[in-house]
């Protein structure tokens, strides 16, 4: 199946509870159109003094992005959420890390924006590829900053089959 075709919008509220509902959104429609099974679905978004950063536009945008990062610390929320279809049961949480970006100069910004690397990626950086050159601190799991906190699905998976299995 192709990746939901959703409205992606956030809903209203803290960020981390808006990227959560729109993880289960995500999940919901795979598991509505699918006779059996359990679904993730998942989102990360970039937060950066109380603004949503997404994926970049356009190079313009991957620039003011990483300007704004700049000297900065900023929080990447990530919702996951399943489904199990045949019970209807769900599971959800949000993953948090806090990221400390040094400052990052223009030259430096324009040329990583020229690589194009940050333009699939939230909030125009990738921590996992050469953005971490950007970075001087974590806190909190990597996995999140990566994009799927891994921890946090396996107690999704553990809480969600203990459920079904009372079910």
């Amino acid at each position: 199946m192709n990746p939901p075709d959703i409205d992606e919008t956030l809903i209203p509220g803290p960020v981390p509870e808006a990227v959560r509902d729109l993880a289960l959104r995500k999940a919901r429609f795979v598991a509505d159109h699918e006779d059996h099974g359990a679904f993730l679905g998942a989102d990360t978004v970039v937060e950066v003094e109380g603004q949503v950063l997404g994926k970049p536009r356009d190079e313009s945008d991957a620039r003011r992005m990483l300007d704004q990062l700049s000297n900065t610390t900023h929080h990447v929320h990530t919702g996951v959420a399943l489904v199990h279809r045949p019970t209807g049961l769900e599971e959800s949480a949000v993953a948090t890390t806090a990221v400390r970006m040094r400052v990052i100069s223009p030259e430096e910004r324009d040329a990583y924006v020229a690589s194009g690397e940050p333009m699939d990626k939230a909030g125009g950086y990738a921590v996992q590829e050469t953005g971490d050159r950007f970075v001087e601190a974590l806190d909190g799991d990597f996995d999140n900053v990566v994009g799927l906190p891994m921890a946090v699905v396996r107690t999704l998976l553990e809480r969600l089959a203990s459920r079904v299995a009372r079910a």
